[in-house]
């Protein structure tokens, strides 16, 4: 393909991802949808029982690559004729012209916003299967921990009261055996804060300072309603956080969402320190001391770091790794819903309109943040639980509205529809029904690659 075809075909996804941030919160409500929880369970208590040990098995294994003869990855994508998508805080562009967000604070606070509801409760509700518990303080009992064993076992979910370790270990952070872990765990939170010493004093610097104000602009916007995101130390200690990541990882840098991600992270580390019954959407941070703040900032940058190493693709210019995911996304629900694909393409509505910021922020605005940590529990399970899953965690998430989608008409009452999605009432429940089915949906596509060609 010429070159002069490639920039228009890279223009085309650019505007078609333009809105992908705009959408307010408040523009509309949604009446909550009726879940069919009773068919849909039988789903999920056959694939809790059946996926676990295969997921284990599959640690052992290479990687199952997706490969789909129909979905054309970018080409040329160093060129430097393309514009960004999410423009990067290192384009010499106006920032206040690029800058797109969904959140936004609401002066009146009798009106009505689904943000409140999306984002609220970010403290998960208390684990209280006594068996899962049970099984989890075997795990953890051990001098050195079983990681396929911790595998199987958080694939559907991990008790609050072990969360936080159990991360840790699957991220690779924490070290399997108890023995190793003080030193560890001393060495690398040293390490992230002789980084702060290094870099962050950068921060004004001329080639710096750009991107340290795109962060300074993004955090507040986070998540306005959530009391502890507006304190200062929370702030600042997501942008030390973020700016010594980007300025690590120069191939990507900052990109816009990429501060949605550390989010989870930040919660769940949190609650180690705070007793169950404490509210953490309104903790008082600096209840905490600086030594066990210092430890959930050093914690948090070194599995954040973790998880966007696993999709940095995702956000290197002309971040080709979304558009490939957006168009095998498409693909797969060719397949399997012919009819809501058809109805899609009929009203105009084009995949990257939506699923781009599926993509991009790892559906964090679609769900709420107790749902979000439910789901990264089976990611942090999964073999490639970010990158590779995540596609069929969209596909099940798409395909359980598709009655809902299908009754609508218009193009504007599709758009609307599909960035604000009903889950505002979701529970852990929920998450294990769409993983289940995710998973189903893996089983019969991610080994069948025939199955999402056009051939």
């Amino acid at each position: 393909m010429s070159k002069k075809k490639d920039q228009e075909k890279f223009t085309e996804y650019s505007i078609n991802t333009d809105d992908a941030w705009e959408i307010d919160d408040n523009t509309m409500s949604l009446n909550i949808l009726d879940s069919n929880f009773n068919d849909n369970s039988e789903i999920c208590k056959q694939t809790n029982a059946e996926v676990p040990p295969r997921t284990a098995n599959q640690q052992q294994s290479s990687t199952v690559v997706l490969d789909s003869s129909a979905v054309r990855k970018p080409t040329d994508v160093n060129s430097s004729t393309y514009p960004g998508i999410i423009r990067r805080v290192d384009d010499n562009q106006n920032l206040k012209a690029s800058l797109s967000v969904r959140y936004t604070n609401n002066s009146n606070p009798n009106s009505f916003s689904t943000a409140n509801i999306t984002r609220s409760n970010l403290a998960t509700i208390v684990d209280v299967d006594q068996p899962k518990q049970n099984k989890f303080k075997e795990i953890f009992d051990q001098s050195t921990i079983d990681l396929e064993k911790l595998r199987k076992t958080s694939w559907n979910g991990i008790t609050k009261q072990y969360r936080a370790q159990a991360w840790k270990l699957l991220c690779g952070y924490l070290p399997p055996k108890v023995e190793r872990r003080e030193d560890t765990l001393t060495r690398k939170r040293d390490e992230y804060w002789s980084y702060v010493s290094q870099y962050y004093h950068t921060r004004t610097d001329k080639e710096h300072q750009d991107t340290f104000r795109q962060i300074h602009i993004d955090i507040p916007r986070m998540s306005p309603l959530m009391a502890i995101f507006q304190q200062v130390v929370v702030q600042e200690l997501f942008e030390r956080i973020l700016f010594i990541w980007a300025i690590r990882h120069p191939a990507s840098g900052y990109v816009q969402g990429i501060n949605d991600l550390l989010l989870p992270f930040f919660a769940v580390f949190l609650a180690e320190f705070i007793n169950n019954d404490v509210d953490i959407e309104h903790f008082n941070i600096d209840s905490l001391s600086e030594s066990n703040r210092r430890i959930i900032e050093a914690d948090s940058y070194w599995a954040t770091s973790y998880l966007l190493e696993g999709i940095q693709d995702n956000y290197t210019f002309a971040q080709p790794g979304i558009q490939y995911k957006v168009r095998t996304l498409e693909e797969l629900i060719k397949r399997i819903d012919e009819p809501l694909y058809r109805h899609l393409k009929n009203q105009n509505i084009e995949f990257l309109q939506f699923a781009f910021r599926w993509m991009n922020n790892l559906l964090m605005r679609e769900l709420p943040v107790r749902c979000t940590i439910r789901l990264w529990d089976t990611y942090l399970a999964e073999q490639d639980g970010f990158s590779h899953f995540h596609l069929y965690i969209c596909a099940a998430f798409l395909i359980r509205f598709s009655k809902d989608l299908l009754r609508e008409k218009d193009f504007h009452g599709l758009l609307l529809l599909l960035q604000n999605l009903p889950t505002q009432s979701w529970t852990s429940n929920d998450i294990s029904i769409l993983t289940a089915e995710a998973y189903q949906l893996k089983v019969m596509f991610a080994n069948a690659p025939r199955h999402l060609s056009n051939s």
